[in-house]
């Protein structure tokens, strides 16, 4: 009976054993194995059997990229400014065979790598080429870090520099470099924008000198065109008057014509005698001797009458004394 339990015993023994060499490689990670000492393979992601007292698991292998922040660095630039400059590193291994016998300390190692390929680039660099190359330091940084670490099995995908620290006193100077290179900016500015007024304000007046002008011509045209069509009118108006007063000369002196010719035509009807005649005669001769005219010229015939009225009255005077 104990020997049974003995048996049931080594048996359990044996069982846990075997089940402790059955080897479940999870996703993204690699196991390379020596077997007796040496490489034998890389495991990938499933279940492996690991042979007793031969094979060993000798480094678990992350295949994700990995982020490695690398604490500051101090630096020397080329117009012999210290600063302190810190790194992110972004890698990912390529080879688990060559990361587990390619380096001691691979992490260690890239660190350092970083560190002395930092240093080399920024002693050629000067303090304002450093702070406004940025890219063109993490590429270089790169390029560099990816070929060397090849033979580690590593692939160097990105460098960043995180930090750019240089001393107080040069941070102090390039504050007040900023601050003045902000007030002057702002001047700049400033000045643009009153330059930017003038030339509105100035081509306000010109545009509203401009609109005056024309206005003023504008009006001083149509001034001329209503003193033009005024006088066109008054002309008319003077003419049409004219006309009018032509006209009724006309008539009038048609009428008195008129009047004239029938006035003639009454006496020739009438048929007058010589005395009548006369003393018709007589009192035209009377209406154009009333003080008006300078000069009187007396045809023969009234001379005639007068003599005659002048005879009736000294008759009259006689007839009037001898009584």
């Amino acid at each position: 009976m104990e020997l049974l339990w003995i048996g049931l015993g080594v048996l359990v023994i044996l069982l846990i054993f075997v089940i402790t060499r059955i080897k479940i490689v999870p996703q993204s990670q690699v196991y390379v194995i020596e077997r007796l000492g040496a490489y034998h393979a890389d495991w990938h992601t499933g279940m492996h059997f690991l042979v007793p007292f031969v094979d060993k698991v000798a480094k678990r292998v992350s295949m994700k990229e990995v982020v490695v922040d690398f604490k500051p660095q101090p630096v020397i630039t080329k117009d012999n400014v210290t600063m302190q400059i810190d790194t992110v590193v972004f890698y990912q291994v390529t080879d688990p065979k060559l990361y587990t016998y390619g380096v001691e300390r691979p992490l260690s190692a890239i660190e350092n790598l970083t560190a002395t390929t930092l240093r080399n680039i920024i002693g050629e660099l000067e303090l304002d080429a450093t702070l406004t190359s940025r890219d063109f330091i993490n590429t270089k940084i790169t390029s560099i870090l990816d070929v060397a670490s090849d033979k580690w099995g590593i692939k160097v995908n990105r460098v960043e520099l995180k930090n750019i620290l240089p001393p107080r006193e040069i941070q102090d100077a390039m504050e007040k470099q900023m601050k003045a290179e902000r007030e002057r900016r702002e001047l700049m500015l400033q000045a643009e924008g009153q330059k930017n007024s003038a030339i509105l304000v100035a081509e306000g007046e010109k545009r509203s000198q401009i609109l005056r002008a024309e206005a003023e011509k504008e009006s001083a045209v149509l001034r001329a065109q209503a003193e033009k069509e005024a006088l066109i009118l008054r002309a008319d108006a003077v003419r049409e008057q004219k006309i009018r007063e032509a006209q009724g000369e006309a008539e009038a002196i048609a009428s008195v014509q008129s009047a004239l010719a029938e006035s003639i035509k009454l006496l020739n009807e009438a048929n007058p005698n010589q005395q009548v005649i006369a003393l018709k005669a007589l009192e035209s001769f009377a209406k154009a001797a009333d003080g008006k005219a300078t000069k009187i010229i007396v045809p023969s015939q009234i001379q005639s009458l007068a003599g005659l009225a002048t005879s009736l009255k000294e008759l009259v005077v006689d007839g009037s004394i001898e009584k």
